[in-house]
């Protein structure tokens, strides 16, 4: 069948009613089944149809699968042998359909296979469109918030980083005997000499002198039974270390080979010094292989993976049916929100929300311009690489800051030690602060850091002498008897400080009120509806694209029973609380 003939297969389908042979049943007028029929019919499907080919035998019509799987999701169904089951069973499913009964390798090769996650996206894109023309949003703000939900992976499948770390310093230690053994198999041997080999020098891994550090100050710990300190220090294997121990095992085979010595395997069989010493070394490089692997699969950017869906990361839930604070495997996942409907969604691995702000609204720019004013979001998003990408890219931010509640106390007001409570001063182009002793605090050097994706700059302010001031108890962690001579140091991050205030005077304003209204109604009313609501707590899926298809679907089935709403009026814009009439 050709790609044009399939919308006209689908759409030129317009009867509500369905003839059986004893009675007449037909669906209610406002079914949400009719309005996703009437925004199918405005959307482009050719990136799905892309996917397919005119060749070889016609299968179902990729439209009319595309609309099932979307209409299930509105029904809060996303396991495909509950979508098979409707498809025989269901009026609106039967309707969709046309009586036709796809089975469950039906949808799984079309949900895993067909349909993508930008296909998802553009389709997503072109609904939000519609809406923007029809006045229910603006794409101009968005609210942004995120949610862990487990992933389809066993529960104590983990791998960590640390005990990596842990276990790769007692391999590296092993490794080094065995190059001392081997040297001295050599020397005493003279079989350098005679196979013109030199002695082997142990390689060096960068990092592991930190992680063996660790290792000690640990085992001190547990004598004094005082906490352990992680021990996440990112080393990276490279491809010349396991090649090292290789070439040792090749001097070692052409050594038995020239002196006739044979390797013998099964039960009492005595083997010869070289054998033994030759399989221990291929044991290490095994080991170290698998090490390698793990660090690959890990990345730098988290700390542990599931061995069951490698993509995941080991995250603190809320749901802790344990009550011990567990880990469970997890993915972190993202909305952007605007009137109540779902613009962006997006998966991540990362357990914080720091790093996951930029990729959405690099999101929007991609598919709707330069169209974004303001965007909302708690404080889990305020970062000096956020603010600082909002500013440069002229959006107004309404991020809550980490210390907003902190603000507010009296002890916050009254602290001395802040440089927002001493005295800005100015001589000779010379900048400096007066502390409530009146001392000055002079600029001793700017210190600067290449951070991911910008520079972080740093002022350094500093007393020369705080000697007999009577508010030395302002200085960080102050111990008298330890350093009674300590003068009092500071370090200001100008560029953070501004936008941190900048986008904290924006969340006190009365727009600013208002959208922290907004935001959590909205976004945390979606993941409050999707879990408690369609408890919808784990992934059906594994790996982070087929998660991000599976949420994707979910969301668009979200938005359009959210329209569907609109239009029945059944739900209103949020325009903020309506002042109540007094009695």
């Amino acid at each position: 069948m050709l790609k044009q003939d399939y919308y006209n297969d689908f759409f030129d389908f317009g009867q509500q009613k369905m003839n059986f042979s004893f009675f007449e049943l037909s669906l209610p007028d406002d079914d949400p089944v009719y309005t996703l029929k009437n925004v199918m019919e405005e959307l482009d499907f050719s990136g799905l149809l892309a996917c397919y080919s005119d060749k070889g035998r016609t299968g179902f019509n990729p439209i009319m699968l595309y609309a099932v799987v979307t209409y299930a999701n509105m029904r809060g169904v996303r396991a495909v042998d509950r979508i098979v089951d409707l498809c025989q069973r269901d009026l609106a499913f039967l309707w969709l359909t046309k009586g036709q009964k796809p089975q469950r390798d039906v949808f799984y090769d079309f949900k895993g296979k067909k349909l993508t996650g930008e296909v998802l996206d553009e389709l997503n894109y072109q609904f939000m469109r519609r809406l923007e023309k029809e006045g229910l949003i603006t794409l101009k703000e968005l609210y942004i918030d995120g949610t862990k939900i487990e992933a389809n992976a066993n529960r104590y499948t983990f791998v960590w980083r640390g005990s990596l770390n842990y276990h790769l310093a007692g391999l590296l230690d092993t490794i080094d005997a065995l190059y001392a053994k081997y040297n001295a198999f050599l020397s005493e041997h003279a079989y350098g000499p005679k196979y013109d080999l030199g002695e082997a020098h142990m390689f060096v891994i960068e990092g592991m002198a930190k992680v063996r550090k660790v290792i000690e100050e640990n085992r001190k710990r547990k004598l004094t039974k005082h906490k352990k300190l992680p021990n996440n220090t990112i080393i990276e294997i490279d491809h010349c270390s396991p090649l090292e121990i290789l070439k040792l095992q090749k001097n070692l085979m052409r050594i038995a080979q020239g002196e006739g010595i044979g390797f013998v395997y099964g039960k009492g069989k005595h083997k010869p010094e070289i054998q033994k010493l030759y399989e221990e070394l291929e044991e290490c490089g095994t080991r170290l292989m698998e090490y390698k692997e793990c660090f690959e699969i890990m990345g730098k950017d988290r700390n542990s993976y599931s061995k069951t869906d490698l993509e995941a990361t080991f995250m603190r839930m809320k749901e802790d049916h344990m009550m011990n604070g567990q880990l469970k495997p997890a993915y972190n996942v993202q909305i952007a929100v605007e009137n109540y409907f779902i613009v962006h969604g997006y998966v991540s691995n990362d357990r914080t929300d720091y790093h996951t702000l930029i990729p959405v609204l690099e999101k929007h720019r991609n598919a709707f311009g330069d169209t974004l004013e303001a965007v909302t979001a708690d404080s889990g998003y305020c970062s000096e690489k956020n603010l600082l990408y909002l500013k440069e890219n002229e959006i107004k931010s309404f991020i809550k800051l980490q210390d907003h509640e902190k603000r507010k106390t009296r002890a916050y007001k009254e602290d001395i030690g802040k440089y927002t409570s001493m005295t800005y001063a100015v001589f000779e182009d010379e900048h400096y602060y007066i502390c409530h002793d009146g001392r000055e605090l002079r600029h001793i050097r700017t210190e600067s850091k290449e951070m991911d994706g910008y520079t972080q700059t740093v002022e350094v302010y500093g007393c020369a002498d705080c000697s007999g001031c009577e508010h030395k108890s302002c200085l960080y962690r102050y111990n008298a008897q330890k350093n009674p001579d300590r003068n009092k140091v500071m370090k200001i991050n100008e560029r953070w400080e501004a936008l941190r205030e900048e986008s904290n005077a924006n969340i006190q304003s009365e727009e600013g009120i208002l959208k922290r209204q907004t935001r959590s109604i909205q976004t945390e009313g979606h993941f409050g509806d999707i879990k408690e609501n369609e408890n919808f707590r784990r992934f059906h899926y594994r790996s982070e694209e087929k998660v991000y298809k599976e949420f994707m679907l979910y969301a668009i089935g979200r938005n359009i029973l959210k329209y569907h709403r609109f239009l029945h009026h059944e739900i209103e814009k949020y325009e903020g609380k309506k002042e109540q009439k007094t009695a």
